[in-house]
């Protein structure tokens, strides 16, 4: 398998995912800023979208979007339980959690990334990220995890569309529940190596 990322994006969701499965993978960098892989390949040519992640298995099919990455990730190390079985109710739970980060985090963050977006725009959408952090800080005072006790692939995405609060000036001081989550998920071996090969932070 191939995972196409850009580092620090959205990527790093399924990079994570990847590095928990154990699967063997090769990351290859598609910069969103520049849409040109290492070798100068155009990256448009791979995925016309132009953005990532782009999952590529080895006879060539490839999946998009990263919800739904993740979810093929850990359906092929059920052992794992990155996710819950599918046709249980947990799993629609999951689903869920990845829907609600997507649409309500993640999109919530474009325009404070949009070249020339008004002040009053970003204002609103700061406000508004702010009260579903706020929402979602409450429900990890119930558990370690989003699904409870079990680290899940929305745990990945969660920490993953969280850690660009500081990028954009929305201060996350006031969300204890939510602050000592991303430490936990942090700590993980596998986030640790992610963040590496990202050069997001530092090898040992």
């Amino acid at each position: 398998m191939k995972l196409y990322y850009s580092p620090g994006a959205c990527s790093l969701s399924p990079h994570i995912a990847l590095k928990e499965s154990g699967l063997v993978f090769e990351a290859i960098a598609a910069p969103t800023k520049t849409h040109q892989l290492a070798d100068g390949t155009d990256y448009y040519t791979i995925n016309p979208l132009g953005y990532v992640p782009l999952l590529v298995l080895d006879d060539g099919s490839q999946l998009r979007e990263g919800p739904a990455i993740v979810q093929y990730i850990a359906d092929q190390v059920p052992d794992k339980k990155l996710a819950p079985a599918n046709g249980t109710f947990e799993r629609y739970k999951l689903q869920e959690w990845l829907t609600f980060i997507g649409t309500e985090l993640h999109k919530g963050f474009s325009p404070l990334f949009t070249p020339g977006m008004p002040e009053e725009a970003k204002t609103m959408a700061k406000t508004r990220l702010r009260s579903r952090l706020q929402w979602v800080d409450g429900e990890l005072a119930k558990s370690d995890y989003l699904m409870g006790s079990t680290f899940t692939v929305a745990d990945a995405y969660l920490f993953t569309v969280s850690s660009w609060t500081p990028h954009v000036g929305i201060d996350l001081s006031d969300f204890r529940n939510l602050l000592a989550f991303r430490a936990r998920v942090g700590a993980r071996p596998a986030v640790i190596a992610a963040m590496q090969a990202e050069g997001l932070i530092k090898s040992a």
